[in-house]
C-alpha cells in the first residue's frame, strides 16, 4: 500500500496552517492524532517553503523542530525532518528522524549531502529551481516530466558521489516548486517518468494553489475554498498517485487520504 506521511508544520507562516501549531505540545498531539489516523511516517518541518516564504536561521528552525522530533520519536513515530539546513538534518537524525526531506534536493545547503550521508538516514531529493522568493521566474520547460525526471538523476548521482546509497534515495517531483498552474497536472500525468527511474516517489499535492484553481475553475464566481475541499482534492490526487506506482504521498489530512486509498485498493482488487 501506499505509505501516507503526515504533515506537522511548527512554523508561524507555513500556507495553510502556519502558527496552529508553533506550540511544541500542540504539535506533538497533532503528530500522535495524524500517526493515529494512519500516518506511516510523521514529516515535521520548521521553515516554511511556500511561495514567498523568507529564510529562518537553522539556530530558529532546531528550536522549533527539535523538541517535537524527541517527542514523537519516543512516543514511537517514524519521524522526517524537511529542511534546507545541513546542520538542522544533522541534529534532527541525532534526535531520532529516519529521513531527511530536502525539497531543494541539495542546492540550498552545499553540506547537506555530506550531511545525510554521515546520518545514515534515508534521503528524500525534492525537484527545486530556486529559493521560494523567485521560483516561479524558473518555471519554464518544453516537456516538464522528462526535464524533471532528468534534473532528479543528476540530484541522485551527485548524492551518490557524497556517499549516498542508492537504496537511501527518494525522489519528490516537487509539485508546487518552480511548477505553475496546469504545469503541475502536467507533471501528475508524466509521472512515469519519475517512477521509471527505480526509486521510491514521494508526492506532495496537499492543499496546494493548483488545487484550488481547478476547485474555483469547476465553480465559475466562487472566491472561496474551504480547507475541507482542498482536502478532498488531495485525498483524490493521493488515489491516482497510487494508481501511477507512487510509493508515498505527504498531506495535512490523513484519514481523508487513508480512505481514498482504500477505496481505490478495492477498486483495482487488491
Amino acid at each position: 500500500m501506499t505509505d501516507i506521511w503526515g504533515i506537522v508544520n511548527v512554523t508561524p507562516d507555513s500556507f495553510s496552517d502556519g502558527g496552529r501549531y508553533l506550540d511544541v505540545d500542540r504539535a506533538v498531539a497533532h503528530g500522535l492524532a495524524l500517526r493515529a489516523a494512519g500516518a506511516g511516517v510523521l514529516d515535521v518541518g520548521g521553515e516554511s517553503t511556500r511561495p514567498g516564504a523568507q529564510r529562518v536561521d537553522a539556530a530558529t528552525e532546531q528550536a522549533r523542530v527539535l523538541p517535537v522530533i524527541e517527542q514523537l520519536v519516543a512516543a514511537g513515530a517514524a519521524v522526517s525532518v524537511d529542511t534546507l539546513n545541513a546542520t538542522t538534518a544533522a541534529a534532527a537524525v541525532e534526535a531520532g528522524a529516519r529521513i531527511v526531506n530536502d525539497v531543494s534536493g541539495g542546492l540550498a545547503d552545499p553540506d547537506m549531502r555530506a550531511a545525510v550521508a554521515e546520518s545514515g538516514a534515508d534521503y528524500a531529493i525534492g525537484h527545486w529551481r530556486g529559493s521560494s522568493a523567485d521560483m516561479y521566474a524558473q518555471a519554464e520547460y518544453r516537456r516538464i516530466a522528462r526535464e524533471v525526471a532528468g534534473e532528479l538523476q543528476e540530484r541522485v548521482g551527485e548524492a551518490a558521489a557524497a556517499g549516498i546509497a542508492p537504496s537511501r534515495v527518494i525522489l519528490d517531483p516537487g509539485i508546487g516548486f518552480a511548477k505553475a498552474g496546469a504545469q503541475n497536472w502536467d507533471m501528475l500525468r508524466g509521472l512515469d517518468e519519475i517512477t521509471g527511474l527505480g526509486r521510491r516517489v514521494l508526492i506532495g499535492t496537499s492543499r496546494k494553489r493548483f488545487l484550488v484553481d481547478t476547485l474555483r475553475q469547476a465553480n465559475p464566481g466562487e472566491e472561496d475554498v474551504s480547507e475541507a475541499r482542498r482536502d478532498l482534492a488531495t485525498a483524490v490526487t493521493s488515489a491516482l498517485a497510487l494508481r501511477a506506482g507512487v510509493w508515498a504521498v505527504r498531506v495535512h489530512d490523513v484519514a481523508a487520504t487513508r480512505d481514498a486509498l482504500a477505496i481505490a485498493q478495492a477498486w483495482d482488487g487488491r
